[in-house]
């Protein structure tokens, strides 16, 4: 795909560098990467993909911008609050480079749709931040074909790699099993050093394009990690598990018909405690019930509950609270997504013997 004379100056930088060139350059413009998320990894991935002049970048991503999102997404302003990331993410890139194509999916990443979005790109990039996501995401890679260049953070820590490349181990190969639902909080539950999403996904788009490039060793077969409090990098060594891939493509057939929530185990807090939606919930209030809400979050967040019988207890001070969390009557257990509420739930009923919790499903995000 030969560059234009604009083309050409804008990425003069590139064409100098001997491992790139005119050749690599062209690579680049005719490449295709789906990006899926545009949080605090995809802004980065985006923003230096598009810089780089890959030719078409799709983005899926059903979520709207949150004031939250700003301390991390740069990509976003003030200005884009309530507008759907996908569509935000598109108007700033264009400005950043018109020269790119940007086909954008403002909906869910779904067993029903992957296959298909998957099919008309190179490269995925993972952007996601949940287990569920990124299992279905691997899966999907195995199954079309597709190298995968994943990220992750937690706090301060960040991992990259790069699966299902030129033979090489896939996220099951590292992962066969997902932690235990709730053993590992999102960055909304715990917060994020908002300069780690940048670094984690610029490495990202590195890895992208050092794959469309042919250039260079991609991070298969390699996890990479980094401690943002004391820079300390650390490489482990990824082997390809046959019996995992082989799992995958002999289960194909069943991807659409597959439930990666329940394999995640998300829909199985039912049998940890009742839950209930913020309808429900309204509805208690309504009808005048008796019950307590316990919220485990911390007492700078917000929106709260400014009604009824409260008690905040967060949860790494739960204990402390216990005395105060009534056994008599039903207690509504909340948080801003429905983790840490399903996390004080095992806790209060494996250490205090408590029968009476019920979760807010979804989290006080949604009152």
């Amino acid at each position: 795909m030969n560059l234009t004379d604009k083309e050409k100056n804008r990425y003069n930088r590139h064409i100098l560098l001997d491992k790139v060139g005119l050749e690599g350059q062209e690579k680049l413009k005719a490449a295709k990467v789906l990006v899926i998320g545009a949080g605090g990894l995809g802004c980065p991935v985006l923003q230096y993909l598009t810089a780089a002049g890959v030719g078409t970048i799709g983005l899926i991503d059903f979520d709207v911008v949150d004031e939250s999102n700003l301390q991390r997404q740069i990509l976003f302003t003030t200005a884009d609050v309530g507008k759907l990331k996908v569509e935000a993410a598109k108007e700033k890139l264009s400005q950043q480079n018109p020269l790119v194509q940007f086909d954008v999916y403002p909906e869910k990443l779904t067993t029903s749709n992957a296959l298909s979005i998957f099919s008309k790109y190179d490269i995925v990039i993972d952007g996601t931040d949940n287990f569920s996501t990124r299992y279905l995401v691997n899966d999907a890679c195995v199954i079309t074909g597709k190298p995968l260049v994943y990220g992750a953070i937690y706090k301060f820590e960040g991992q990259v790699s790069v699966f299902n490349h030129k033979g090489g181990p896939s996220y099951r190969c590292l992962f066969p099993e997902p932690p235990k639902a709730g053993s590992v909080p999102s960055c909304s539950d715990v917060g994020v050093i908002g300069v780690l999403p940048g670094l984690i996904g610029t490495q990202q788009a590195n890895e992208a394009i050092k794959i469309i490039l042919e250039i260079g060793v991609p991070l298969s077969g390699k996890l990479q990690t980094y401690n943002a409090l004391n820079n300390a990098f650390m490489m482990l060594n990824v082997k390809r598990s046959e019996e995992q891939i082989n799992k995958i493509i002999n289960e194909s057939a069943n991807f659409e018909t597959f439930d990666y929530d329940f394999f995640c185990g998300v829909k199985q807090q039912n049998t940890i405690s009742k839950e209930i939606a913020v309808d429900g919930l309204k509805e208690l209030y309504e009808k005048g019930i008796d019950f307590q809400v316990v919220d485990v979050r911390g007492e700078w967040e917000q929106p709260r509950i400014e009604k009824g019988n409260v008690l905040i207890a967060p949860l790494d001070e739960l204990d402390e609270f216990v005395s105060q969390i009534a056994k008599d009557k039903q207690v509504v257990v909340v948080c801003q997504k429905g983790i840490r509420s399903r996390m004080a739930i095992e806790q209060l009923e494996n250490e205090y013997n408590y029968n009476n919790l019920i979760n807010l499903e979804g989290g006080i995000v949604n009152w």
